[in-house]
């Protein structure tokens, strides 16, 4: 019992970024990396004024995730998804313009014996993570967990950081880029492949209410608006908790 009540407070812990690092931030990370990084930064303690060297064990993080921790492909699939986080670098605008490459990860190191790994974060990343007061974004780690589309989450988190304007709305190029999806030259693939899973995703599995809608000039698509609501209805909150059990425990059914 005490660790599946570890596993459900682990699940609740809050990532928290600055508005800055998730709206002027560029980069291609699929859906399980983003997790793994995640994960990460919500091991962050409010009070931390450094980072720390974080340890914590496979089985964890893949219980955490809903993944199945006995399969042996998990441990290299992980072990392939930091290396891609250590390795990666993102491109973040600065404030006069000019952008500049950060690195999320400073060091990895992984025992495949204990199932340990020991993980830290690159110091380039402390104002943007670090003892944050003011214009960051913060939710809880669970919220991504059951997202499947990499699109999902990166939409989630911008449209997060601008959840205090209620409405917001992007060049539809400046959106493309934001989230990696400038291969979608023609909207009809952007809507189908990428917006309308986001939509039915962070409907379903997020603490938001998200709909958008597509601006026109002529008869091209020039920006998306969305608008964006806090899910504060009992029912909507309880409703969301047994979607993301569904997909992490589907052996398990209405954990709240």
């Amino acid at each position: 019992m005490s660790d599946i009540v570890n596993i459900k407070t682990l699940r609740q812990y809050k990532v928290v970024k600055a508005n800055e690092l998730i709206q002027k931030s560029r980069f291609s990370l699929s859906t399980q990396q983003q997790k793994c990084l995640l994960y990460i930064i919500s091991k962050i303690k409010p009070t931390d004024k450094d980072f720390n060297e974080q340890t914590f064990d496979i089985s964890e993080f893949c219980r955490v995730c809903g993944l199945d921790y006995s399969n042996g492909a998990n441990y290299k699939y992980i072990k392939n998804s930091l290396k891609t986080l250590r390795d990666k670098s993102i491109w973040v605008t600065l404030e006069d313009g000019s952008e500049t490459t950060l690195a999320w990860i400073n060091k990895v190191t992984i025992n495949k014996k204990s199932g340990k790994v020991k993980i830290r974060l690159d110091d380039d990343m402390k104002p943007y993570l670090l003892q944050l007061e003011e214009k960051f974004a913060q939710y809880e780690l669970i919220h991504t967990l059951a997202m499947k589309s990499q699109y999902s989450i990166r939409i989630y988190e911008l449209l997060k950081s601008y959840q205090y304007k209620k409405v917001m709305d992007f060049d539809i190029d400046e959106f493309k880029r934001l989230i990696d999806a400038e291969k979608y030259v023609n909207f009809k693939d952007l809507r189908v492949k990428v917006i309308a899973i986001a939509m039915r995703e962070i409907d379903a599995y997020s603490d938001l209410l998200v709909n958008y809608t597509p601006i026109k000039k002529g008869k091209k698509v020039v920006r998306l608006e969305f608008d964006i609501k806090y899910k504060n209805n009992v029912d909507d909150i309880l409703a969301t908790r047994n979607n993301i059990y569904k997909v992490l425990e589907p052996d398990k059914q209405n954990m709240s």
